[in-house]
């Protein structure tokens, strides 16, 4: 067998996410994606096992979003490992859930059972799509376990001795090669593949193994108050040009004529109504 034929062990950790447009519970976008990524892997590198991680509740909600990750494993063969079992003739599996009640710290959950079972590659999504959202989970876990960190993967290339060469999404449809040795975590976004079709049956008979969890309650958190994301106010002025001269050129001329009013010696009260009602037309402020 050829070095870079050997098989390796990953964990691919996966949230409930959420639908942009009906809010109901799903598989995360960028989580599925790292899902695509691993099976994508273990097929050309015989012998890899993929293990599903979560750490959260677990409610009816939760469980029927995860099923959907458990789903993507039909026909895949994936095997046992970091946490899984699973029948590869069948296409099923079964995913661990570190059980937690709501508000609690899922990051030294994710560490400790991630120190106790050494995956070689952790693969993760960008962010969450629900409750904070902030990216931070995959960095904190990084600096936890001492291991390096990628962000924006595209595709793992190879693995060869030990050393991962992975393609990093830059701006601009660019890409950039990297190389790091394993143990690492990888971060997934847009540019990965997307993922394939959940199917229904094997994802209901898979199993979900729960397993209680010391909970750390995450006190920032819980001081904070969320609330439905609001509509962004609609901008001015947006200049759409297809080069950076053209762009140079629209912000640099001057404004020709229209209806604009030029105020002179008005009182601030005068000067205040103006800007009112120009917002108010412009369709900032809404009555």
């Amino acid at each position: 067998m050829r070095p870079e034929q050997q098989g390796i062990e990953m964990a691919v950790l996966v949230s409930v996410g959420r639908h942009p447009i009906t809010g109901r519970a799903r598989r995360a976008d960028q989580d599925a994606r790292g899902l695509e990524l691993a099976l994508g892997l273990e097929s050309r590198l015989p012998g890899s096992r993929i293990g599903l991680l979560h750490a959260g509740p677990r409610s009816e909600e939760s469980e029927s979003a995860l099923r959907g990750y458990l789903g993507m494993a039909a026909g895949a063969g994936m095997a046992a490992g970091a946490g899984m079992a699973a029948g590869a003739d069948r296409g099923l599996g079964s995913l661990t859930l570190l059980e937690q009640p709501e508000g609690a710290d899922a990051i030294s959950a994710l560490a400790d059972h991630l120190a106790a079972a050494m995956p070689q590659l952790v693969i993760t999504g960008t962010r969450a799509e629900r409750g904070e959202g902030s990216g931070w989970l995959p960095y904190a876990l990084a600096e936890r376990l001492g291991w390096p960190l990628v962000n924006g993967l595209a595709a793992v290339e190879k693995v060869e001795n030990g050393v991962a060469t992975l393609l990093q999404a830059l701006p601009r449809g660019q890409r950039r090669r990297l190389q790091v040795r394993l143990p690492a975590i990888v971060c997934v976004d847009a540019a990965a593949p997307a993922a394939r079709q959940s199917a229904f049956g094997p994802a209901r008979r898979a199993e979900i193994e729960a397993t209680p969890v010391a909970a750390e309650l995450d006190h920032e958190l819980a001081g904070w108050q969320m609330a439905p994301a609001r509509k962004r106010p609609k901008r001015l002025k947006i200049i759409k040009a297809a080069s950076a001269r053209d762009r140079f050129k629209a912000a640099a001329a001057k404004a020709e004529g229209g209806s604009g009013q030029v105020l002179e010696g008005v009182s601030s009260e005068q000067g205040a109504e103006a800007i009112f009602t120009l917002l108010r037309e412009e369709g900032v402020l809404r009555s």
